[in-house]
């Protein structure tokens, strides 16, 4: 069956993030999470650092609805710049006001709400925010009142 995932890169706090986003939604890591020390030495590579072995190769976590949040560390040890811009949000549908404030709630703590939760023109309850990892979310929640 086909799916369709998000993939989030992180500096060097990927399992911070990943453990705060499995609080959230009260999931667990499908799999255990593969290390960059894991991985088989590569031709033509440097060998990594110590601390470098520690990081996050791939992390992956079902969230809502069959969506798979996965993740890895892309630090600049290892080449990557990585600049959180503003062409991504994660959209969130729960099935109820509840859930969604609750989600709303707790990935904003900490982080930056950038609308309100409120009934919009189109019928839905909807907002969006920043969490303190600096992934955007918005929710929609089709639930009425």
């Amino acid at each position: 069956m086909a799916s369709v995932s998000t993939y989030l890169n992180f500096p060097r706090n990927t399992e911070e993030a990943f453990n705060f986003y499995k609080q959230v939604f009260r999931t667990e890591f499908a799999g255990e999470i593969m290390r960059m020390g894991d991985v088989p030495p590569q031709e033509g590579m440097p060998p990594l650092n110590e601390a470098d072995k520690a990081l996050v190769m791939h992390v992956a976590l079902p969230i809502t609805g069959g969506h798979q949040l996965m993740g890895t560390d892309a630090p600049e040890s290892m080449g990557f710049t990585l600049r959180f811009g503003n062409n991504m949000y994660i959209n969130l549908e729960p099935d109820s006001r509840e859930e969604t404030k609750r989600l709303f709630d707790a990935l904003s703590d900490g982080g930056k709400v950038t609308m309100e939760l409120a009934d919009m023109f189109w019928g839905d309850y909807f907002g969006s925010c920043v969490d303190k990892f600096g992934v955007q979310w918005m929710f929609n929640c089709a639930e009425k009142r």
